[in-house]
């Protein structure tokens, strides 16, 4: 479990990015060039990367994923791309929650805040949220993921507080309003190098998943279904 080269791929929200490493060592990482459009600019990442490294997609042991919740698109992207590498290498794979992977940034605080919410915009007045304690050098997930509003997520949060994510701009007033401490803006997002660290400590408990059972998590059902539903309720 020392020298596994490893992938990681984060491509839950606006801005994507993939991380290559060997064993505990990360050794690069690229963030996409353009926002929103994960599924043109997955591949070529991964590409360069590789060949920077002098590496072949078969020589991939693990593949770490971010799988949600966040941008139903992008989730998919990911995990398609994380399903064909496993069936065509045998790469493991280890699933990491997103908002995981956020809130792995607040461990580079001195000290990380104790009581940490994510909050990730959902539409509809509405946040994919999780609230986290930091315990034995690490943070573990208290409540969620859930959708609701932000003030009901706060409201059930241990005091005091501190809240990063994507949703903040979108929820700012509901979270100034609840007595949250917003953290500073570069802890809001969700990266490959956090997914490669946090699957990385997965691998070493041996939690994969095999290749079909990995699906995204993506809390609310994708728009497009529900739509759907209703257009044939009857």
């Amino acid at each position: 479990m020392n020298d596994e080269k490893s992938i990681a791929v984060e491509t839950s929200g606006r801005r994507g990015s993939v991380a290559l490493g060997e064993g505990p060592r990360l050794l690069a990482e690229r963030e996409f060039p353009t926002q929103v459009e994960h599924a043109k600019e997955l591949l070529p990442a991964v590409d360069e990367l590789l060949r920077r490294q002098g590496w072949s997609p078969a020589d991939i042991r693990h593949c770490y994923v971010s799988i949600g919740p966040g941008s139903f698109t992008g989730l998919r992207v990911a995990v398609a791309f994380a399903r064909h590498l496993a069936l065509a290498t045998a790469a493991r794979v280890c699933a990491v929650p997103t908002l995981d992977a956020v809130v792995e940034s607040c461990t580079s605080m001195d000290p990380p805040p104790l009581h940490v919410a994510v909050v990730l915009d959902a539409k509809r007045q509405q946040v994919f949220g999780a609230v986290y304690e930091f315990h034995g050098g690490e943070y573990r997930r208290l409540t969620g993921p859930n959708l609701d509003v932000p003030a009901a997520i706060l409201a059930a949060a241990p005091k005091p507080i501190s809240v990063i994510g994507e949703g903040v701009d979108y929820h700012r007033q509901a979270i100034e309003a609840s007595g949250a401490v917003i953290l500073d803006q570069s802890l809001w997002l969700p990266t490959a190098a956090n997914v490669y660290k946090l699957g990385r400590r997965l691998a070493e408990r041996g939690r994969f998943i095999a290749a079909m059972d990995l699906a995204p998590c993506y809390v609310r059902r994708p728009e497009a279904e529900e739509l759907w539903e209703k257009r044939h309720a009857k």
